[in-house]
């Protein structure tokens, strides 16, 4: 047992990954010699060597190709995007290749695709997006958003376990702030975290808040504070984005009666909406108020460090909605 950063968690599944399985390689911009732009694989090419771990060019799309030959032919590819926002450029691949081959004929496609994602970090509108409601949409996709160090590790040996195509979001602000004890083995064999449940990361009586990644420790630093004022949060970690956990949804709905959605995506197509919608269907005699979603404004990300912060959910706005929600 060691107390490990978010990323270190991440460096330490690829790793382990890596060594367990001749199979398993990685490619990506500035991932081997210069080690990665936030350090993920430094040390990696050393170890592994070029076959393994392969420098490519700015080119997300011919990335994605090569992975998804590669898996056809029995490898297991881990595809790095220097930041997420740019997995935009590989969309035609994912979504009309690697996605459906398995249904179209029975061909399983395991890449994993990772990359930074999320705001917080002054990286302006191209550096700072939060795209997985795009890919929702598609059948044949796994995504992932691990909001603590032992997801991190153990969602990322599920993914690249996987027969399938997963999207991988690793929220940046979280890299090097998040830190805790991290043992193999806690969560499962070799650590392993199953890919479509959602986690309980804290039980309440009178609001749920549903959410991922880093806004969890946004819901449960917003929970500590309620608590001195009567309100006794619950909070639902969903880990994964596609599929849901559909059950595990609709049973904190049904427990306290009242939800807010937390995401940091913009707010119309969200992934918050899907969740919302869900409950209102299935669990809506359950209700005593109508469900809320606190996401961000429809416009791209800030670059002022000021803006951002009025653009970013946060302890304060979350706070506010539960107020609000508890008192309807």
């Amino acid at each position: 047992m060691a107390t490990v950063t978010y990323l270190e968690a991440i460096r330490q599944a690829l790793w382990d990954e890596m060594e367990q399985d001749p199979q398993v390689f990685m490619l990506g911009q500035d991932i081997g010699t210069y080690g990665g732009a936030f350090r993920v694989t430094a040390g990696f090419l050393e170890h592994f060597g070029p076959g393994r771990i392969i420098d490519t060019p700015i080119s997300e799309s011919a990335m994605i190709c090569a992975a998804a030959g590669a898996a056809m032919m029995g490898m297991r590819p881990v595809v790095e995007m220097q930041c997420i926002d740019f997995i935009s450029c590989a969309f035609n691949q994912i979504i009309n290749f690697a996605a459906p081959n398995h249904y179209r004929w029975g061909q399983p496609v395991p890449i994993v695709v990772r990359g930074p994602s999320g705001g917080n970090v002054h990286g302006s509108a191209y550096h700072s997006q939060n795209p997985e409601s795009y890919f929702q949409h598609t059948p044949g996709l796994k995504i992932l958003a691990p909001g603590t160090v032992a997801d991190a590790y153990g969602l990322l040996r599920s993914a690249i376990r996987d027969p399938n195509p997963v999207l991988y979001f690793e929220h940046k602000y979280l890299y090097r702030r998040l830190k805790d004890e991290l043992m193999a083995g806690e969560a499962g064999v070799d650590g392993l975290v199953t890919i479509g449940q959602a986690r309980l990361a804290r039980e309440g009586r009178d609001l749920s808040v549903i959410t991922y990644g880093a806004m969890l420790q946004v819901a449960l630093e917003a929970a500590g504070r309620l608590e001195a004022e009567g309100i006794d949060l619950e909070v639902l970690d969903l880990r994964t984005i596609k599929p849901l956990d559909q059950e595990a949804i609709l049973a904190t709905a049904r427990k306290t009666s009242r939800v807010i959605v937390l995401t940091e995506e913009q707010l119309t197509g969200s992934v918050a909406g899907e969740v919302a919608a869900r409950i209102s269907q299935h669990a809506f005699e359950w209700l005593d108020g109508p469900v809320h979603r606190l996401c961000c404004p429809d416009t791209p990300v800030p670059y002022s460090p000021t803006l951002e912060e009025a653009y970013l959910p946060n302890v304060d706005k979350l706070a506010a909605k539960v107020r609000e929600l508890a008192s309807y």
